[in-house]
């Protein structure tokens, strides 16, 4: 982790700000704001079978410098469109996928590249709920039980990985 920052995230636009560096996306009073801490993520995870995968948050200020640039990324956020070969995942904000039928297949196209030796990412906006989920599966996809995988991700990852119920169903439901 490095710095922390405060964005405030409107679920109903589905729109985020970081409070320092911009003005608010959304003034609508009605609308529930949730302002939350980020720091920036660029952690190296091994997974259960000793496969690296790096870990990303989006960083508006600097979303893409890095001392090495992946070989490829995998995005849960359209935010990311970084200067390397990547592929986006329909994931919303603090939910699951919509089509959960692409999300294995993206995953083990990733794992793959790894294990073949390749420097792979994956990240969202804070790093936390999409990400943490997404190692979760990974986890499951690399021989993790189940059941026990939303644990090891917050012990091997951030302890702010999986954020949501729904979240955590999504991975213990997962079918690879």
């Amino acid at each position: 982790m490095t710095e922390t920052r405060l964005v405030v995230a409107c679920g109903e636009c589905q729109v985020h700000w970081y409070t320092d560096y911009e003005p608010a996306k959304c003034t609508d009073p009605d609308h529930r704001h949730q302002p939350f801490e980020v720091h920036r993520h660029r952690s190296v995870v091994v997974l259960p079978d000793s496969t690296e995968v790096t870990a990303v948050s989006f960083d508006a200020t600097d979303p893409y410098t890095r001392d090495q640039p992946p070989d490829y990324g995998l995005y849960l956020d359209d935010r990311w469109q970084p200067p390397w070969p990547h592929d986006h995942l329909d994931w919303p904000d603090l939910g699951v996928p919509d089509d959960a039928t692409q999300v294995v297949p993206a995953l083990r196209s990733m794992l793959a590249r790894a294990r073949a030796g390749e420097r792979v990412e994956v990240g969202c906006l804070g790093g936390h709920g999409r990400t943490g989920t997404a190692l979760a599966c990974l986890a499951i996809l690399s021989g993790h039980p189940p059941g026990e995988a939303v644990a090891w991700v917050r012990a091997n990852y951030c302890v702010e990985a999986v954020e949501t119920t729904e979240q955590e169903a999504f991975v213990v439901g997962l079918s690879g």
